[in-house]
């Protein structure tokens, strides 16, 4: 069997990118080798990540490390006919919570670093994000949109309860008037109500809490520092109390592994007040297919196989495919039959689409008194 992960991390693995002309390779993970790497594997004792998860399974914790971003612009857009939104807005690169299947893990690539443990442990932080966007949103060139908050990693991972820059291009957009459309893993999205709702007063808001599985013991392996279940939960509840549209997003749904959870976390998420639900199948890019691997093996030896046949099947025979029009829902009987079932269980619900925010509030502030 593999290696155990550190603790409150998702993958042990940290294979070198895709981009790198040299690599390490170590031709035994196992016994002396990992207690050299990992020193203190023995040592008991439980430490709780932000939002509660209990790490106290596996090797020593490796500590997060965080690195000033001095990117230049904040605004990314696409023109890929899968995304529902055509720009975002991160403020971190990289993120914590440490989700084994996260397709945004092979970006870290770009940076020299690894898609596995680097990606969770090597956190880039965007300090003038409030500023850069506030100069962007300014320019006469800009056309008002919905703006993904965000697109690649989470705007609400742990580090945010310090450093408050989600809170703080929310603060810009809810001045802009300019709509916002948040997607997290976390209930801290709750300690920026007062933002969100003042935009959802103008139609130009939305939150989408994404819910891979209401099972808390599969969480804590898979997502090891996003919030429980339940916590998420409880914050479509409290947006939805306030005013803010809140839905829930199935991301992703891992073929063989979390599928038939699909009506139990919509019936879970429509009790909560969800109004809106989405879905998107796994996806495993470039690097990210050994990895998840490597997890299965680690944690389902017995349902390896399956889950894999099964990606592979939604996947037209790989366990990628990148074809626009098949990345984000798969295709082929299996992904029909989830397809099918998701939209059975939002009718039985009565839960609907995304919501389509306004431009129409939209402005660019001024120091200067209107005379009229």
């Amino acid at each position: 069997m593999p290696p155990p992960p550190p603790r409150g991390r998702g993958t042990p693995e940290n294979p070198a990118g895709r981009f790198e002309r040299l690599r390490l390779c170590a031709d035994d993970l196992a016994g002396d080798v990992w207690a050299d790497a990992w020193p203190g594997t023995a040592a008991g004792g439980a430490v709780v990540a932000a939002d509660g998860a209990d790490e106290s399974r596996g090797p020593a914790s490796v500590a997060t490390e965080y690195y000033v971003d001095a990117s230049r612009r904040i605004i990314t857009t696409n023109d890929s006919p899968d995304i529902s939104f055509e720009a975002s807005l991160n403020p971190y690169r990289g993120c914590e919570h440490g989700c084994v299947y996260c397709y945004a893990r092979p970006y870290h690539e770009y940076l020299g670093l690894s898609a596995g443990l680097d990606f969770e442990t090597k956190i880039f932080v965007k300090t003038r994000a409030a500023e850069l966007l506030r100069a962007e949103l300014s320019r006469a060139a800009w056309t008002p949109k919905t703006l993904a908050l965000s697109g690649v990693t989470d705007p609400y991972q742990p580090v945010e309860r310090q450093l408050g820059l989600t809170r703080a291009c929310l603060a810009v957009l809810a001045e802009f008037r300019n709509p916002v459309s948040v997607i997290t893993k976390s209930a801290l999205v709750v300690r920026d109500t007062d933002l969100l709702g003042a935009l959802a007063a103008d139609g130009a808001a939305s939150v989408a809490l994404s819910i891979t599985t209401l099972d808390e013991d599969l969480r804590r392996v898979m997502e090891p520092r996003a919030a429980a279940p339940g916590e998420r939960l409880k914050a479509i509840a409290r947006l939805s109390a306030q005013g803010v549209p809140a839905g829930v997003m199935i991301g992703p749904v891992v073929p063989g592994l979390t599928d038939q959870e699909i009506p139990r976390i919509l019936e879970a998420a429509a009790e909560a007040g969800a109004r809106f639900a989405d879905y998107v199948m796994l996806r495993l890019p470039h690097g990210l297919g050994p990895l998840f691997d490597a997890w299965l093996a680690r944690h389902f030896p017995d349902r390896r196989q399956k889950v894999l046949a099964r990606v592979r099947e939604v996947g037209g025979g790989r366990l990628y495919d990148s074809r626009y029009g098949h990345r984000q829902r798969g295709h082929g009987p299996y992904a029909e039959l989830v397809a099918n079932v998701f939209r059975m269980a939002t009718k039985k619900c009565g839960i609907g689409g995304r919501p389509s925010l306004s431009t129409a509030a939209f402005r660019v502030p001024t120091a200067t008194p209107r005379l009229f």
